[in-house]
């Protein structure tokens, strides 16, 4: 038996992140770079650092190897104690074969063994594919204040949107009284985060009652959630009020990068308070030609800038070469951008090479009601003089 803990974490990282198509055909979605020299994943690690939560166990499935390198002991994230860890959990052999985590519910009851030697009171369950910062710690006194079962984060949303969430419906109290998964009418505009408390001994029995329904899709929101409203369990939602990006679309994601670079950024990746904590290269100063011209734009560690970078993110070890373009773009790490090349209204993932004089992307107000982003996957070359149009996806094997 591990020494008790009063709180463990279980982030949910498996996911493939097919929306956002070629940028997870080699990794997973919380593996994704964001703002730069951040992935998606450093924001819930992060949050449980500056929570006061150290036992961490990730749970990885879909295109693991990244991931799993990424994380290591925890260290860049203070989480590497003697007390405590990030515990990185694939989904593992039982008897003669294995068996892949069917849903998120399904996901903790087949890790129920690492909980248990912690002899948790309460289970915080995360996912690994948000962008925000939160302190679990108000959440967790929330949960416990009113003697609830189950916590659930939920965020304001524009109406018109609410029926692209999960939608809880409550009492004057907070106290849930009905949960719709993606309502075509909803009844009002709090959106489930992913982000759940439960008491550890309460959700213990609903996992080993779904684990024996051979109709269940083994899910929180669809089956776990419902059940235990059905039994009248104390169900609360927990009201968040800051900054909360759901980043699983090419457009989202995209979104989420240029916002950063507004007059007013609505998110602060530079707050001393709550760091966001990430392993990041150990790369020297970028280096910017007397003849390089960069606006409003975030350059990180070891890049070369010869050419122009406007209103983009570009990740270490970028090369821009001379009389090149980068425009309303992320570039992620170690991609090269050769002389005279012009990159626009795109997405360009790790290890590009986008040959001389070679157009990636197609000029337009990015303001627009239509935006045509272009993605280059991971490891891609465009020939010299070569085109991408705008919204096109290009794989290093295409």
């Amino acid at each position: 038996m591990q020494r008790k803990k009063k709180t463990v974490a279980m982030l949910l990282a498996g996911g493939q992140g097919s929306r956002l198509g070629v940028l997870t055909d080699e990794k997973a979605k919380p593996a994704v770079t964001y703002g730069g020299k951040y992935r998606i994943i450093d924001f819930p690690l992060s949050n449980c650092t500056h929570s006061g939560i150290d036992t961490v166990g990730v749970l990885t499935q879909y295109r693991p190897l990244e991931l799993n390198t990424y994380i290591g002991t925890g260290a860049p994230w203070d989480l590497d104690t003697l007390t405590g860890g990030a515990y990185v959990l694939p989904p593992y052999s039982v008897g003669e074969s294995g068996e892949w985590y069917s849903g998120t519910a399904n996901a903790i009851y087949q890790n129920m063994g690492f909980i248990e030697q912690f002899d948790p009171d309460n289970l915080l369950v995360l996912s690994g594919d948000h962008i925000y910062k939160m302190n679990y710690k108000w959440m967790l006194a929330a949960h416990m204040d009113k003697g609830a079962d189950a916590t659930i984060a939920v965020i304001p949303v524009p109406i018109e949107e609410a029926s692209r969430f999960g939608i809880m419906n409550t009492d004057a109290e907070l106290r849930i009284t009905e949960f719709e998964e993606k309502p075509g009418e909803p009844k009002n505009n709090l959106a489930s985060m992913g982000v759940y408390v439960f008491k550890w001994r309460a959700l213990r029995k609903y996992l080993i009652g779904d684990a024996g329904d051979p109709s269940s899709e083994g899910d929180f929101g669809r089956n776990i959630i419902p059940a235990m409203l059905a039994q009248d369990e104390k169900l609360y939602a927990y009201e968040y009020g800051g900054y909360w990006k759901d980043v699983g679309t090419i457009q989202s994601l995209w979104e989420a990068n240029m916002e950063l670079l507004s007059d007013n950024p609505p998110f602060n990746l530079y707050d001393d308070p709550w760091r966001v904590y990430s392993r990041n290269p150990n790369d020297p100063p970028h280096f910017v030609d007397a003849g390089a011209r960069i606006v409003n734009s975030i350059i990180c560690e070891g890049c070369q800038i010869y050419g122009t970078v406007e209103n983009s993110i570009l990740s270490s070890g970028v090369v821009v070469g001379k009389d090149a373009g980068v425009y309303d773009s992320i570039v992620m790490a170690n991609t090269k951008i050769d002389a005279r090349a012009q990159v626009d209204m795109s997405i360009i993932d790790e290890e590009v090479r986008i040959g001389e004089g070679a157009t990636v992307g197609e000029a337009q107000d990015p303001f627009a009601a239509e935006k045509k982003i272009s993605v280059v996957g991971r490891g891609a070359e465009i020939a010299p003089g070569g085109t991408v149009p705008g919204g096109k996806e290009v794989r290093h094997d295409s």
